[in-house]
Order: C-alpha cells, then structure tokens, then sequence
C-alpha cells in the first residue's frame, strides 16, 4: 500500500481558495505563537504574562506584519513605474524606512493592545528583541513553506507503476 493512501483520510479533498488562506495564515500564527513562547520561556528580553495573551499577541503580530508588507509593496510598486536610478534608490530607502519604521509602530500596537502583558527589554526600549523575535518568526515561517514545497512530490510513484511502500 503506497505511503500516500494510508496516511490521507479516504475524502482527501483539494481545497479551495479560501481554505487554502485558512489553513495559510492559521499555521502562520500557530508559528508565531511557538516562537514567541519560545523567546518568553528561554530569553530574559521577551517577557509574556499567559499563554491566552501569547496566542492574542501571535495573531496582532502577524496581521501587523501583513499589513506592513502589503504597504511595502504598493509603495515599491508605485517607485517601480517611475524610471531612473534615483526612484531606485528612493524605492529602496522607502522600502527600509517603512520595514523599520514599522517595528515601532507594532511595539506601541502592542503595548496599547496588552500593556505590561506582552514586554521586549533592552535596546531602543525592546525594539531590537522584537526585531529579533520579528525576524525568527519570518524565518520559521519560511521554513515551514520550503518543506511544504519541497513535500508536494514526496513518495508518490510514477503513473502507471503502482509501487506500495
């Protein structure tokens, strides 16, 4: 019996579209909850009161970083209309000041939204641990996506060979 039949439910369904964005940006959270728990459990600059705030803390941080991305890229669509190497650059400083300028915006989000629940210690008042945390939790993220990409072919056999494993 081939790998693929025994481990799926007999109703294995392609989903849609939106199921497809449910399951996206659910795993996504899910991600962000464990590396911010993680940094809470075993760094001293990460300080997170419950794991119910942790959970509400995943979610903002992952729509806020949505949402700075989706802006990033109209302003960088907007600059790569304009010709020249000067709006290059512009794109480019435009581009880094809304990607950094946004961690502060997320740190006061967060602080307005939790208070003393959610904490980041240390330099620029917690701005480099989230930036710290931010970064592990796209990369993990990234992480995630290239093993499911990487598993789309995984231990399925040629058409036509019926191999059982």
């Amino acid at each position: 019996m081939a790998i693929s039949s025994t481990l799926q439910p007999v109703s294995a369904q392609v989903p849609t579209t939106a199921q497809a964005l449910f399951v996206r940006y659910l795993l996504a959270v899910l991600i962000d909850l464990v590396v911010l728990c993680l940094f809470d459990e075993y760094s001293e600059r990460v300080q997170v009161d419950t794991f119910t705030t942790a959970l509400l803390a995943a979610i903002l941080l992952q729509f806020l970083l949505k949402v700075t991305l989706v802006i990033e890229h109209r302003i960088a669509d907007w600059f790569k209309t304009k010709p020249g190497a000067l709006w290059r650059i512009t794109r480019f400083l435009s581009a880094w000041l809304i990607l950094f300028g946004s961690k502060f915006v997320i740190l006061e989000a967060i602080v307005f939204a939790f208070g003393d629940g959610v904490q980041f210690f240390g330099a620029l008042h917690g701005v480099v641990a989230l930036i710290v945390v931010l970064i592990v939790m796209i990369l993990a993220e990234e992480v995630v996506a290239r093993t499911y990409r990487r598993l789309a072919g995984w231990g399925e056999t040629p058409s036509g060979q019926g191999g059982a494993a």
